[in-house]
């Protein structure tokens, strides 16, 4: 799809600059720019950028006033990092703008939907599912039995919601996601094998929560595993059943969080961070990466290690590990010194 310069500049309330009938069909980094790109120039250190790029449109900022030729055509605005932003945001509405039901896919009698929905071909809609207004189901998805999803939600190609679990407003559920997947329940017996434990609660979702591709979220034994408003879940996650994670806290990729953990609000957890069962994490705590949680943790502590310590501890205790050779020698030395004397 093709946008002029006014066109941008009127969607962006920003003033042109050039050409206003000049267009664009595709984004680059102002360095890479090319004919028929869009670019735009937050940073200061990228300016001299500018004056080479051959993007067919640059968005800038107003106070912006160029000391060489330049060749793009220019779309001032307050800020152009945020305006950028907003422009990316409608460009990624204009291109997910599906309607209707494409076939072959398998709606339930039984399933409801409100208006403006899009189911994408293949899909699988079981019984008894109610589906909200402005919905977006891209192929390939699976959506089990009294399911429930609000309104403006989008789940994307292959992604799977096992049966009873409950999606809230606005929600984002990326490729390859799995929500409500049993949680990982076997007691032994006495001859030492492992018996499955029935699963029969479900997974939450509240509003406003982005699900990564690959994350793996799963149902509680009883009741719910419950990730609230405004929880961002990045690629790559495991979720264990009953786990319940407050709202608005961040998680970055391949981080595992055992069964029955509550994490509070607006918490940030680093990548690859490892949590076991059964703790709880207070409001406003952050995790460095590769961290490993085997405590309760108090409102807004910082943790870095495995196991993890206070941040400020772990790096004065990092200066003499990585020191200790050094350390050990001076040891020996001293305690040669002592049995010669």
């Amino acid at each position: 799809m093709k946008f002029t310069a006014q066109q941008i500049a009127d969607i962006l309330e920003g003033d042109v600059v050039g050409d206003a009938n000049v267009e664009v069909s595709k984004l680059a980094k102002i360095e890479e720019g090319v004919k028929g790109a869009l670019t735009f120039l937050a940073n200061p250190k990228y300016t001299s950028y500018i004056y080479s790029t051959k993007a067919s449109i640059t968005i800038v900022s107003k106070d912006f006033e160029p000391e060489e030729n330049i060749t793009t055509t220019l779309i001032k605005v307050d800020d152009a990092y945020k305006s950028f932003s907003k422009l990316l945001e409608y460009y990624n509405q204009v291109k997910l703008n599906k309607f209707g039901v494409e076939q072959p896919s398998f709606i339930a009698d039984s399933s409801s939907h409100g208006e403006n929905i899009y189911i994408g071909a293949f899909s699988y809609i079981g019984e008894n599912v109610v589906i909200g207004e402005n919905v977006k189901i891209f192929p390939n998805t699976y959506i089990g039995d009294n399911v429930k999803i609000g309104d403006n939600t989008i789940i994307f190609a292959g992604a799977k919601i096992y049966s009873e679990c409950v999606i809230g407003n606005n929600c984002v559920i990326n490729s390859g996601a799995i929500i409500g997947a049993d949680g990982f329940g076997f007691a032994p017996n006495e001859r030492g094998e492992y018996q499955k434990v029935p699963q029969t609660g479900n997974v939450i979702l509240e509003d406003f929560v982005d699900i990564g591709a690959a994350t793996t979220i799963d149902r509680a034994t009883l009741g719910s595993t419950v990730i609230r408003k405004g929880v961002k879940l990045d690629n790559q996650i495991q979720i264990a059943h009953n786990v319940e994670i407050g709202k608005n806290t961040v998680i970055a990729a391949q981080t595992g969080i055992a069964g029955s953990t509550k994490i509070g609000e607006n918490c940030q957890i680093g990548g690859q961070v490892g949590i076991v069962g059964h703790i709880t994490i207070g409001n406003n705590v952050k995790i460095q990466a590769q961290s490993g949680i085997g405590r309760n943790v108090k409102d807004n502590e910082v943790l870095q290690g495995s196991p993890a310590l206070a941040y400020g501890d772990y790096n004065k205790s990092y200066v003499h590990f990585k020191n200790l050779p050094k350390i050990v020698k001076k040891f020996n030395d001293i305690e040669k010194s002592y049995g010669n004397s």
